[in-house]
């Protein structure tokens, strides 16, 4: 089987179940694990990221939005070259990654019909079902199965251990600097699980913008900046946008030094299985005192001192 993966998320669920060297194309942004950026890119952003700010990104996202061109562009050369029986997909968020819309468009020009599977996840059991999605699409059902056991025994781990938690602190997740967006879908049902209050969203949900008076009066105990697609030492460039905020100093968050910086790209806006990671993650960060060693070299960095190493 000819698989072209067009989400870094996809990608991932393609390794995890053993079809690595069943992939024939990929998008730009699929960097993980580091085999699949020797794969043939098929589809890339017009945008930029690479040294571009939340702000300057924002702003390109919104000059696309409006003039109604299309924010990634597909090799149509490559995608033919690719011959494939399976492409991965989504229709999730035009932002993150091609739409389904455009990818149903390429795929008729091609001289062979591939099956299209949309993944499409709003909670940590759509994942688990995208794995099974994937693995009944490749013949590799049961390996999907065993590996979606594997991760549900994690999650209900976390949740039994943060149960006996005797504090639930109050938690702002953070998707996007500038301007401010909350983390949605499936973040707030991770932040739930690892033992906290999640301060904005509701699970399933997709993420807002907000205000930062918001933030103010909700007085968050724990802030999480999880930049969507950044990596921690780019979201700890841009943590400047939150502390020089009027009244930062003033939040339990701030006051306590419990301000974190994520690897939003890796573990948090990607729904593929290292979202697991992420919840893992979570639960370190609220706590610390019941989870140890969760938290992967280069996941994360407490501000005020590095709690974890940034590698």
């Amino acid at each position: 089987m000819r698989i072209v993966s067009l989400l870094p998320s996809a990608t991932e669920i393609v390794y995890a179940l053993g079809l690595g060297d069943h992939l024939y194309g990929v998008s730009h942004g699929c960097d993980f694990p580091p085999e699949a950026k020797e794969k043939p890119v098929v589809v890339r952003s017009r945008i930029e990221p690479e040294g571009s700010t939340s702000g300057e990104i924002d702003a390109a996202v919104r000059e696309y939005a409006s003039s109604g061109a299309p924010i990634y562009q597909i090799d149509l050369k490559a995608l033919s070259q690719a011959q494939p029986d399976l492409i991965l997909t989504q229709g999730l968020c035009e932002v993150c990654a091609v739409p389904a819309e455009q990818v149903t468009e390429a795929i008729e020009g091609l001289s062979t019909n591939p099956q299209v599977v949309s993944l499409d996840p709003h909670s940590l059991n759509d994942l688990f079902d995208d794995i099974l999605k994937v693995g009944e699409a490749t013949n590799t059902t049961e390996k999907a199965q065993t590996l979606i056991s594997s991760f549900e025994r994690r999650r209900d781990e976390v949740a039994a251990t943060a149960a006996i938690a005797v504090t639930r602190p109050r938690v702002a997740c953070l998707e996007w600097l500038d301007p401010l967006l909350v983390a949605g879908h499936w973040v707030p049902e991770m932040v739930e699980v690892a033992g906290g209050e999640n301060c904005f969203g509701e699970k399933g949900q997709p993420s807002f913008k907000i205000e930062w008076q918001q933030v103010m009066e909700t007085r968050p105990e724990v802030v999480i900046a999880m930049p969507c697609g950044f990596d921690v030492r780019k979201g700890i460039a841009e943590v400047h946008l939150l502390t020089e905020k009027e009244g930062w100093e003033s939040l339990p968050a701030a006051v306590n030094e419990r301000l974190f910086v994520v690897d939003g790209g890796a573990y948090f806006s990607r729904s593929g299985p290292r979202l697991v990671d992420g919840l893992e993650m979570i639960a370190e960060i609220l706590h610390p005192e019941l989870f140890s060693g969760m938290v992967p070299q280069g996941g994360a960095s407490r501000i005020y001192g590095q709690l974890f190493k940034v590698s």
